[in-house]
């Protein structure tokens, strides 16, 4: 039995930010009904053909759906999806600002006709304000948060590479409807959420925009580093390899100049006696250990730090992580089902005994349309009628570009 077995969730989406979200309520359980544009679908299905003509953005972010390919402009369309959303347990929708209320999907108004549902919407600057109707794609709203401006260098300022605006809203919107969900057993009411993206990442700016307030200064971004710990950072080896370091208090400094390095005059050199005076001292120690690292290989080098119980790694690429044995000694690496026959996919990261992920198809557009709409009564003629009217589509039958 899994976690949300009996729920069902329209979800009316693009992207990433409230797929991600719709597909860790379908993992664990949910029904997920995927409302797509019957022209083309989620856009993200056409970023790129990397997973065997598939996109890898969709692949990751849409197991465990059904997809209905349905034209929202069509009355009979936004007809159809008031249907579902009458039986529907969760609506979730992160379309371009203003669009959810032209399709019927004002909030205010759908808990006044369920008020047991809960609604979510996913925008990029949250509710009112100056920015309510700017677009917001996730290097637009790193760059307004100020994520950008702390990460890479001084001169070279840079985004994460992950879509870490996406990706927030994306586990605020889940975590919201879990608690929402939990909420309504107890007062049999449904709720109305809002997240944006902007606000998911100033969330995380937190350090930075304290020291901001309080301190009057802004972070400087030191690339491969830590701003606020030293040393902390990345190193090259003998070998060609990149070795990652990190301590984090003056004990493991200690061990580390003393155990790694060899170092004792630097461990009794009151300049760097606390993590402030390294800091401000960071370039004289980082040319101390580069110097040292250059000397060894990764392997001596992770050997010499595990010894002293300090924190390590390699700087992998993902071409290297795919094969990561932490992932592959843990059977982390799954199978689900899509239109290109079966992929690769990991697990989410809670791991559990009490019960099972649901690792489901990747849908095709439109691949559910008609089972879903003879679930809500339609008859063949009925079928045969919209489908004609344009309302919507499937895989063998796809509507027009």
């Amino acid at each position: 039995m899994q976690p949300l077995a009996g729920i069902v969730v329209v979800a009316v989406e693009q992207a990433v930010a409230a797929p991600l979200c719709t597909r860790h309520l379908g993992d664990l359980g949910a029904r997920v009904i995927k409302v797509e544009n019957r022209r083309g679908g989620d856009f993200a299905r056409d970023y790129d053909e990397a997973v065997h003509g598939m996109a890898a953005h969709f692949v990751w972010a849409n197991r465990n759906k059904e997809s209905l390919a349905l034209d929202l402009k069509h009355p009979e369309g936004r007809a159809i999806l008031a249907r579902l959303l009458a039986g529907a347990d969760v609506m979730v929708q992160n379309l371009a600002p203003g669009a959810a209320a032209r399709l019927g999907l004002d909030a205010t108004e759908l808990r006044a006709r369920h008020p047991r549902l809960i609604t979510v919407d996913i925008s990029g600057y949250g509710r009112g304000g100056p920015y309510a109707l700017a677009r917001a794609y996730d290097l637009l709203v790193q760059s307004e948060a100020g994520s950008c401006a702390i990460t890479g260098t001084p001169e070279d300022p840079a985004k994460p590479g992950i879509p870490l605006a996406d990706i927030g809203a994306g586990m605020y919107a889940l975590t919201s409807v879990l608690t929402a969900l939990y909420a309504r057993e107890r007062t049999g009411r449904g709720a109305s959420v809002s997240v944006g993206l902007f606000d998911a990442v100033a969330e995380w700016m937190g350090f930075a925009l304290n020291q901001a307030r309080y301190g009057g200064f802004d972070v400087r971004p030191n690339g491969l580093s830590s701003p606020m710990v030293s040393p902390y950072g990345a190193y090259r080896t003998a070998d060609g390899q990149t070795l990652v370091l990190g301590t984090t208090n003056d004990r493991e400094w200690q061990r580390l100049a003393v155990h790694v390095l060899d170092r004792h005059d630097l461990a009794a050199d009151p300049r760097y006696a606390t993590n402030s005076d390294r800091v401000a001292h960071r370039a004289e120690l980082d040319e101390a250990i580069a110097a040292w690292a250059a000397g060894v290989t990764l392997a001596e080098g992770r050997a010499l730090a595990e010894k002293a119980g300090l924190g390590h790694a390699r700087l992998n690429t993902p071409t290297e992580v795919v094969a990561h044995p932490q992932l592959a000694e843990r059977n982390r690496w799954r199978e689900a089902d899509s239109p290109v026959g079966p992929v690769a996919v990991l697990l989410p990261p809670p791991e559990c005994d009490d019960w099972d992920w649901r690792l489901d198809a990747v849908p095709a557009l439109g691949e559910h349309s008609e089972s879903i709409l003879r679930e809500l009564g339609h008859g063949p003629a009925e079928l045969e009628r919209l489908r004609a009217a344009g309302v919507f589509a499937t895989p063998d039958r796809p509507a027009a570009p």
